[in-house]
């Protein structure tokens, strides 16, 4: 299947999903959104993909909504069904049981920026840039960026990003905890690539559970979290990888994980 505005390619148990619209920076536009939700269903249904990197042609990775289709006149009808389609992406990353990579290669403005802290993983390259512009220009925020970015760095650094708007890089995104790695960009497509071999190596039970719990456990007590993790841990230790990796231990070897 040919998607429209997005590639999507499968190597090594890692699945790229690409935004495809260099010619307007990856802005979005509701087939973008679309393309997305389909490829996150189909990477969640393909048994050999354990790791999704999400990540955009050209020189940027999406500088948010596409300006000249505010301007055609859509009703609002349309206008709230096109910002509940990025509300569905971002959610649909939080809550995809496979583990994401954003890489960000240039710019991630606005939904660029709120669908890339949606990944479980936002790697920058040194010259790309980052911000939630939406304020400046009379817009407001999507994709759940209000209840994720304190999480990330904190209350005040969340308003003072979104209340001013401006540009951040990739080292300052790492200091204030916003990213998780900034990489030179002449080895940023070969950090990504390490990075989500090694994500794939992992457990794909235990990988899903640990996103699941790392999620949701901040709106829970510390006694029901405490039940999650037990429950967690037994249900592992009835899988074959969990033998797998006992018996990969002993055996002083890497374990190969099958997801059963």
């Amino acid at each position: 299947m040919m998607f429209e505005t997005i590639t999507y390619e499968t190597q090594d148990a890692i699945a790229e999903i690409r935004l495809n619209r260099p010619h307007r920076l990856n802005a979005v536009v509701q087939q973008l959104y679309d393309d997305l939700l389909e490829a996150l269903d189909r990477a969640q249904m393909d048994k050999n993909v354990r790791v999704i990197v999400l990540n955009g042609e050209g020189r940027a990775f999406c500088v948010g909504a596409d300006m000249k289709e505010h301007k055609a006149g859509r009703s609002a009808f349309e206008r709230r069904q096109y910002l509940m389609s990025e509300q569905r992406v971002c959610r649909r990353l939080l809550s995809h049981p496979k583990p994401s990579i954003a890489a960000v290669n240039g710019y991630a403005l606005g939904a660029g920026a709120e669908m890339a802290i949606a990944c479980d993983f936002m790697v920058m390259a040194a010259s790309a840039r980052i911000a939630f512009p939406e304020i400046g220009l009379g817009a407001f925020l999507g994709g759940g960026v209000t209840h994720i970015l304190p999480r990330l760095v904190g209350l005040a650094k969340a308003r003072e990003l979104i209340f001013l708007g401006q540009q951040i890089d990739g080292a300052e995104a790492v200091r204030i905890g916003l990213a998780s790695r900034c990489i030179p960009d002449d080895e940023f497509a070969e950090g990504i690539r390490t990075l989500a071999a090694e994500l794939s190596k992992g457990a794909p039970f235990s990988m899903q559970l640990a996103k699941e719990q790392l999620a949701s456990a901040a709106h829970g007590t510390f006694d029901s979290v405490l039940t999650a993790e037990l429950e967690g841990m037994m249900f592992c230790s009835t899988t074959r990888d969990w033998h797998e990796g006992i018996n990969a231990f002993a055996e002083k070897r890497p374990p190969v994980f099958r997801g059963e």
